[in-house]
């Protein structure tokens, strides 16, 4: 399944992150296969995920590969429209 616009799926993974973890995330992340942009925020969560992907399989991938790791404490994924 593809994105109307421009056959693609474009997901925003908002994370947060153990204290202390953020950084060293930030660069394994930024170098996921579909991870478009990754930010460092304040707030509720610690962290924004920009992915794009041809597929929401695609899209599972990424976001699985992302809670999988050791730091990560709970994600919450939208997928724009």
């Amino acid at each position: 399944m593809s994105d109307v616009r421009g056959n693609e799926v474009v997901a925003y993974i908002l994370a947060r992150i153990n204290l202390g973890k953020e950084y060293e995330l930030l660069e394994y992340i930024r170098n996921l296969q579909g991870v478009d942009e990754v930010r460092i925020v304040y707030g509720e969560y610690d962290m924004v995920i920009k992915v794009r992907v041809n597929t929401l399989v695609e899209l599972d991938r990424v976001v699985t590969q992302i809670r999988r790791l050791n730091g990560v404490l709970t994600t919450t994924t939208l997928i724009s429209s």
